[in-house]
């Protein structure tokens, strides 16, 4: 299975109106964003568990990177409501689930060779950082001399640019923003080649931007199995 496999393309996904797709775990469903492979694939997809469904155990053999949108996710280890952040480097593994159901970002196979940090970002937790033109707030969730990710409130009716170096990668957690003269809103998700900015201006009501600044496949990321 291949969608939106070009990354010198840019794209703009609405998410909230794609068709949910099932997964092999029973209540468990996606939204495919990014898809290179069938089941074991390098992808990027909103997921949804229903009250009470699980996934069974599994080794995150390529990585795998979650932000929770909705509700809250649990696994072994412990609860993780809205605003919740982690990365299970290769390999981790857990049990997956939501009592009272769930809506969550995943990213799975785009880790890069030692890339072996385990995080687990709380809400409101991650390092302050300095504000670019437009923002209210920034948190750094996850930074090394490869990537940056970060949480950012922006401000309402105001033109923000988000310049690109490397590549971004980009989601709409709530509020609006206009980008290349699309309304994008909670669920929009967005991937620019390096070069590239992100040009936006916001709504009346500001925005809330999940921001990944690294490159759209690194160099050395895993290989997946044949």
């Amino acid at each position: 299975m291949r969608i939106n496999e070009d990354l010198t393309k840019p794209v703009i996904v609405h998410a909230a109106g794609l068709d949910w797709k099932p997964s092999p775990a029973a209540g468990v469903d996606r939204r495919m964003l990014y898809r290179v492979g069938g089941e074991i694939a390098r992808a990027t997809s909103i997921v949804r568990y229903a009250p009470g469904s699980a996934f069974p155990r599994h080794v995150h053999a390529g990585g795998e990177e979650i932000l929770v949108l909705e509700g809250t996710f649990q696994d072994e280890h412990g609860d993780y409501p809205v605003g919740s952040y982690f990365r299970n480097p290769p390999g981790t593994s857990h049990v997956p689930a939501s009592e009272e159901g769930c809506t969550i970002f995943v990213r799975l196979w785009q880790f890069r060779k030692g890339d072996d940090v385990q995080i687990v970002c709380q809400p409101g937790e991650g390092k302050a950082a300095s504000l670019r033109d437009g923002a209210e707030t920034t948190r750094v969730l996850f930074e090394d001399e490869k990537e940056q990710v970060s949480l950012e409130n922006w401000q309402p009716d105001f033109t923000i640019t988000v310049k690109n170096r490397r590549g971004l990668e980009f989601l709409v957690l709530s509020g609006s923003l206009t980008v290349r003269g699309e309304l994008l809103e909670p669920q929009s998700w967005g991937r620019l080649p390096a070069g590239e900015p992100l040009e936006a201006m916001t709504g009346p009501e500001g925005a809330q931007i999940w921001i990944k600044d690294a490159p759209l496949q690194h160099p050395d990321v895993l290989p997946m199995p044949d």
